[in-house]
């Protein structure tokens, strides 16, 4: 019961300080109740159409063809004469969702909205389509419907093909963008009839959105070079120039409608986005008609370095970049509404054509508006905090004269919106310090407590007195003290949470530690007992640098013979040295799969079962199987065989566009299904349940290979070959009989040097895979198997669902040693603890929010992997104990009396 009670606590405390890095560093940056500002001088254009190409790269559209044409005329001449173009810098991640936040609302949509939806609003925020007159919007219904529900009135028109027709396996995916621009063109046909709709078409800041999701879906099924990517950006740009001529022709050539092409995001060469590559993070930007600079040539060198200008052959016409979120003040100047409300982009002069009047009133309108953002943040924080803790952010004045005599006024207000935008990042990050310190004591209390309660009985004094009354008194003050501050400053309920929990940690720090006198573990006088003392760095280098658990793998192989054991074993000393350096091989390869690897994926399982037939071949004599335990082994193996061959099946199949077969689904998901239940069914000796889950999950594991590569995979079962071969000779034991969870013995720093194998195991299954990486490069081709209908949510669990296998695999050989050496799991898992949470600490440490977008979001991976690691082993070892332990018994036989 105190087992089960301090894994309850520990995993509270856990999930604290797990939740307490988004309060830090993931709060929504919005705030409300600003006054929307517009420019008052009579916009360039009536009304404005929006373009969004998703998952098109800026190489693809403007590189010309070999023979100097390109693939997409209509688009190139609107650059080359009508136009001003650029390359718009999108922010990781580089999805979809917080692609079109940026381009439509204006601001970079913060992590913490991942948790809370992917089709609706997850916080009220502010847009162009928002601010309005009409907007009629035609595409996908995972995009349209987020706009719609959060914007005010009924003013947003949303037009969505069914969400089943975004498959994958499609046999041609444009035809999405085909119903985009053919329920367009029915559109402004059936508007001619209907002079309600007609009249509605006329008025003025209407916004016409299309989505097209064609190219994206070719991407992800084809790869960016194929032909049906490259033959999708062509027809998106004849039906572009199509319903140009149409909406052109239905407003009578009256030259007010502004267009804007452009993308969400990029995607690399093997068919993925969410990543900061720079074909991920550089899209197209095309803008013309009403209000738009029209193509300006230069003879000068423009400041760009990428070599972009040479490649595209566009070095004679004026580039201008933007940052995403630039695009959506620039929308709303061209047709005068509104700049959103929690727009944190900078008006683009330079795409304007306009007087000098129009473009320093535009640009005061977009200071403005970003300095009542600051000044709404900064009330808040105020409002929020003691006076004599409040220090305001130090910035310059800006004294403004009127934007309608002062041309210099520009320049002025682009630096107002620089310190303003600063002034936002400071009071945002108020109370970062504040929150880090009491993070930081809860977790070395934490720490501090359970290497108290690792340390063994002897080495505290026999008589255990209690502690003072005057340490719970101070405990009970100081709690007090916080929580009377935190009812002044009127903080959020997690702020208690976060300041409270050190309290009864170091309490009970400080009443064990009244009665500690000195530590005495065993050590024995063998080099390898202090392996663990030695080398603690790779377990933290390796976050950053793969090549390191290939040394450390390489030092672990010596292990026996620094020990000592090869002396005594030198068959099991030979097999874990050459298990170790063969598994160091795989971490230095990479870690993303470009093309398929379907004969790899066959070789694995040939190789699965061939390792299963040595084991049940080798094992005949000592652990004979139980005859009702054959059939299972053999319907497990011929499962493996057929799920070798269901990833090159449906590759082929997919290849000729033929779809999903829907035996191959049916075989999948009923493989994932029974891959936890089946092991269940077998013996619960060592031996005999290691096999059966390691062939389950080998099945499981093989379908979710059709594109990511299994390399690792083959490592693990290398690792498992050595591994079984090493308890071979304990195959006797019995998992069910022998688990003593109350056992305990005294601490050796034997049990240090396993706790320490086993992370370091943890954190190859889990940085070797690459299986992180495919899941932060969103690539849908590991699913192929399952399921080729987009949907993120079954798409994501399956692609944890293989992040999760390699663990599950070390953790049953963790429970294996723990049962073959009598080890008490309390101490053995505390230690892992211990580990896990120094390696905690010193990433939070790390956490920055400053520099690139990727160092960023790195720094901050790198934390949550950790405390996720730590959540996720409490959890699982619940699981393993249960896989490796526990029998299901379907049916029971009869016993026979005979008269």
């Amino acid at each position: 019961m105190r087992m089960i009670t301090f894994f309850v606590i520990g995993l509270t405390v856990h999930v604290v300080f797990f939740i307490s890095i988004f309060d830090i560093y993931f709060t929504s940056p919005l705030v409300h109740g600003m006054t929307p500002h517009s420019t008052p001088l009579e916009p360039p254009a009536s009304r404005l159409v929006l373009v969004v190409a998703d998952g098109l790269r800026a190489d693809s559209l403007f590189t010309p063809l070999p023979n100097g044409s390109s693939r997409t005329p209509y688009l190139r001449g609107i650059i080359e004469d009508k136009g001003t173009w650029g390359v718009s810098h999108t922010r990781v991640p580089t999805e979809s969702r917080p692609g079109h936040v940026a381009l439509i609302a204006g601001f970079y949509e913060d992590v913490s909205a991942v948790a809370k939806g992917w089709k609706e609003n997850p916080v009220e925020f502010d847009s162009v389509f928002n601010e309005s007159r009409h907007t009629w919007c035609w595409g996908s219904p995972d995009i349209l419907p987020m706009f719609a529900k959060g914007a005010s009135g009924d003013h947003v028109y949303t037009h969505t093909y069914p969400a089943v027709e975004e498959d994958f396996a499609s046999t041609d995916a444009s035809k999405l963008d085909s119903w985009v621009f053919t329920q367009v063109k029915s559109f402004f046909k059936s508007a001619q009839s209907n002079s309600t709709l007609k009249a509605s078409l006329w008025e003025d800041k209407n916004v016409f959105f299309l989505h097209l999701l064609g190219i994206d879906t070719n991407g992800h099924a084809h790869r960016p070079m194929s032909q049906e990517y490259l033959d999708n950006i062509g027809l998106v740009d004849a039906g572009l120039a199509e319903v140009v001529s149409i909406i052109e022709d239905f407003f009578d050539n009256d030259g007010k409608t502004a267009y804007v092409f452009t993308s969400d995001h990029g995607m690399t060469n093997w068919g993925s986005h969410g990543a900061g590559h720079p074909s991920e993070t550089l899209t197209p930007l095309v803008a013309w008609g009403a209000g738009v600079q029209k193509a300006k040539g230069v003879t000068e060198p423009q400041p760009y370095n990428d070599g972009f200008l040479q490649d595209w052959k566009l070095e004679h016409l004026r580039r201008v970049d933007v940052s995403q979120a630039d695009i959506a003040p620039l929308m709303a100047s061209l047709i005068g509404v509104p700049i959103p409300v929690n727009s944190v982009g900078v008006l683009p002069l330079l795409y304007l054509n306009n007087s000098e009047r129009f473009k320093a009133e535009s640009m005061y309108t977009n200071a403005i508006q970003v300095l009542e953002q600051f000044k709404m943040k900064m009330m808040q924080k105020k409002e929020t905090t003691l006076s004599f803790l409040f220090t305001p952010y130090q910035y310059q004045q800006v004294r403004f004269l009127s934007p309608c005599f002062v041309s210099c006024q520009i320049s002025l207000c682009q630096s107002l919106i620089s310190h303003s935008l600063e002034g936002l990042v400071y009071y945002h990050t108020y109370d970062r310090f504040f929150l880090g310190c009491s993070v930081v004591l809860g977790f070395v209390g934490w720490t501090s407590y359970v290497v108290l309660i690792v340390i063994p009985q002897d080495a505290f004094h026999p008589n255990k007195s209690i502690p003072g009354r005057n340490l719970a008194r101070l405990c009970t003050c100081v709690a007090v003290v916080i929580t009377v501050f935190l009812l002044i400053q009127r903080s959020p309920i997690t702020y208690y949470i976060y300041c409270l929990l050190p309290v009864p940690v170091w309490y009970s720090v400080l009443k064990d530690a009244q009665n500690f006198t000195c530590v005495s573990l065993t050590v024995r006088n063998k080099p390898g007992s202090c392996m663990a003392v030695y080398f603690c760095c790779p377990q933290v280098v390796s976050f950053f640098h793969r090549a390191m658990l290939t040394v450390g793998l390489a030092v672990l192989s010596l292990w026996p013979f620094l020990s000592g054991l090869f002396g005594k074993a030198k068959s099991r000393s030979l097999s874990w040295l050459v298990g170790c350096l063969c598994l160091a091989a795989f971490p230095l390869m990479p870690v993303v799969g470009r093309e398929p690897n379907i004969h790899l994926v066959t070789c694995a399982g040939l190789l699965a079962l061939f390792t299963s037939a040595c084991y049940l071949w080798s094992s005949r004599r000592r652990t004979p199987l139980h005859l009702g335990d054959r059939p299972q082994f053999v319907v497990q193996m011929l499962l493996v065989a057929v799920c070798a061959y269901v990833p090159s099946l449906t590759h082929s199949s997919l290849q000729q566009k033929r779809g999903l077969p829907l035996l191959n689904q049916i075989i999948s998901w009923s493989t994932l299904a029974s891959s936890i239940f089946v092991p269940l069914l077998s013996s619960t000796r060592l031996f005999h349940r290691l096999l059966s889950i390691f062939l389950s999950l080998t099945s499981t594991y093989l379908l979710l290979s059709l594109k990511v590569r299994v390399s690792l995979w083959l490592g693990l079962q290398t690792y498992m070959v050595f591994l079984f071969f090493f308890f071979l000779q304990l195959s006797t034991i019995d998992f069910s009989a022998n688990i003593d969870i109350t056992k305990i013995r005294q601490l050796k720093l034997d049990d240090i040097r396993r706790s320490y194998f086993f992370v370091f195991f943890i954190i190859t299954a889990f940085f070797g895979t690459g299986n992180i990486a495919s899941i932060n490069s969103f690539d849908p081709a590991s699913v192929y198997c399952f399921l080729t209908v987009f949907n993120p949510f079954i798409m994501g669990g399956l692609m944890m669902w293989k992040v999760i296998i390699p663990f599950i695999i070390v953790m049953c050989t963790f429970e294996t040693i723990q049962v073959a050496t009598q080890l008490s799991s309390r101490s053995l898992f505390l230690i892992v603890l211990v580990i896990s949470d120094l390696m905690a600490l010193h990433f939070f440490f790390m956490v920055q929010d400053y520099g690139s977008w990727l160092d960023i979001g790195t720094s901050i991976s790198h934390y949550v992997i950790v405390m996720s690691m730590t959540i996720f082993l409490m959890l699982l070892s619940v699981v393993t104990h249960v896989l490796t332990s526990q029998r299901l018994v379907l049916w029971r036989q009869r016993k026979m009396h005979f008269p």
